[in-house]
């Protein structure tokens, strides 16, 4: 009987303020010994990664996992080229949206699921400077009417 829950270990929360989301794919990473053990101490960033596709192949670019702080010699770079594993319709997918919509694919999480290391994925399109700032004011004014219900409840 395996555990159901999946806990999320690194998450990239800039992604929903940079960036409009489209679709998600959960892909498997390929990672050495001393990377998972770090990113269970939580040692990961997903800042300024992407995902390539470059052939055949998926690779999650610019992520950092810290060094093992109780590793030995043979600890892994920070910042190396991880491969992600997809099927082959999912791989087409990707490239074809990237290449024909102009899209990017960018890391949402890496998380647990049944013990394995999983990667959200995300095929977005960058926002504008002016769709930030709609909805920052969209989310400032949602809070607004949430604290002016709690308020009128209270009395």
């Amino acid at each position: 009987m395996a555990k159901e829950t999946s806990s999320e270990l690194v998450s990239n929360r800039r992604a929903g303020h940079e960036y409009e989301i489209l679709d998600t794919v959960e892909a498997g990473i390929m990672l050495l010994g001393t990377e998972i053990k770090s990113l269970r101490n939580h040692g990961g960033s997903l800042q300024d990664a992407y995902v390539n596709v470059k052939g055949a192949e998926a690779w999650l670019m610019q992520s950092s996992i810290a060094p093992y702080s109780f590793g030995s010699i043979n600890n892994h770079e920070e910042r190396r080229p991880r491969k992600l594993l997809l099927h082959k319709r999912e791989l087409e997918r990707l490239r074809r949206q990237t290449q024909e919509k102009g899209l990017v694919i960018i890391p949402l999480a890496i998380y647990l699921k049944k013990g394995i290391a999983k990667v959200k994925i995300a095929l977005a399109k960058g926002k504008k400077t002016y769709d930030k700032r709609a909805s920052l004011k969209d989310k400032e004014a949602s809070r607004a009417m949430d604290r002016a219900r709690r308020g009128s409840k209270d009395e």
